[in-house]
């Protein structure tokens, strides 16, 4: 679900944790829900065409929420403020763009494991401690594992398009940190969401164009909803009653609950190798969020429109794909 902050340690009690866990999983099972059901759209307008649906809405949303202060903001903005809202808004098409494309072609669980580890890395990387790179290690072995590159079966387009999503992600962290140093709440977001769907809109646009379909517009505008409308405001509440180590370990577990949707939306059954796969990576996410905690280093972001949508704010790697 989701890109990452950490936030201060603080003590709540344990009823607080649980709603706040409760919180965390609903996001998680809402915006992976939506990823699952955008595919469903794909046979009508393709994925870039869903994708374009799903970011334009996501920007029509969070602008018409957003409206008064975004407006004022904007008066006083520079240029550099606006182009750091632009770039924020093409990386995030970009990821959008890519996820959608990878999990055509291959299993979504797969999809948003290896999706995963840019912001993973990103994660471990600002660790600066050798030690944990045993955590990239392990999610190398769990990309070999979901993969299998030996056997020879797997689309190697899928695969290269769900690695350009883990690019984007990691670029989006680092963008994600100027946009919320130059504008207040998710203004920023909401601009960069008009900009991810002007960018988008080459690519999507014409499929839509060229066979408008009410249901699929509609069916795009109550996904936009799911996700990222849906998953932010969870997220936002989680993060009120949750620790960043607790907040930090429940986010490592977006890949095993993509798995979990398309295996019952899609029907797309993990094999014992990638289900090995999965979870390893997952084990390299909670473990580089725990690591992370506990040296107080953050690397901020706001998923906003990829593989799943707004994970609003993770301890170690989570694109709130607010991804649309």
């Amino acid at each position: 679900m989701a890109p990452l902050t950490y936030f201060p340690q603080l003590r709540l009690p344990r009823s607080r944790n649980s709603s706040g866990a409760m919180y965390m999983i609903a996001g998680m099972l809402t915006l992976q829900v939506g990823s699952a059901l955008a595919v469903h759209l794909f046979p009508a307008v393709g994925p870039a065409g869903t994708a374009w649906l799903r970011i334009s809405f996501a920007a029509i949303l969070l602008v018409a929420v957003t409206f008064r202060k975004l407006g004022r903001e904007l008066r006083t903005a520079t240029r550099r403020d606006l182009a750091a809202a632009a770039l924020l808004g093409a990386v995030s098409a970009g990821m959008t763009l890519c996820y959608s494309q990878a999990v055509a072609r291959i299993p979504m669980g797969t999809a948003t494991a290896i999706e995963f580890t840019g912001p993973l890395l990103v994660a471990v990387l600002a660790a600066h401690r050798r030690r944990e790179l045993v955590w990239l290690g392990a999610a190398v072995a769990g990309l070999l594992m979901l993969t299998q590159p030996w056997s020879g079966a797997s689309d190697l387009g899928g695969l290269l398009w769900a690695a350009g999503a883990a690019g984007c992600w990691a670029v989006y962290i680092l963008a994600t940190q100027a946009v919320g140093e130059r504008f207040s709440g998710v203004n920023g977001l909401a601009l960069a969401m008009v900009s991810g769907a002007i960018v988008a809109a080459p690519f999507g646009a014409p499929a839509v164009v060229a066979n408008p379909q009410l249901w699929v517009i509609a069916s795009a505008a109550g996904i936009a909803v799911l996700m990222p409308l849906l998953p932010y405001a969870m997220d936002l509440e989680a993060l009120r009653r949750l620790t960043r180590t607790v907040y930090g370990t429940f986010a490592g577990l977006e890949p095993a609950v993509a798995a979990i949707v398309g295996a019952v939306v899609l029907a797309q059954l993990p094999g014992l190798g990638q289900t090995l796969g999965i979870l390893l990576i997952v084990a390299a996410g909670v473990g580089a969020a725990r690591a992370g905690s506990r040296q107080e280093l953050g690397v901020g972001e706001t998923r906003v429109v990829a593989s799943g949508g707004p994970a609003a704010a993770t301890s170690v790697a989570e694109p709130d794909r607010v991804n649309a």
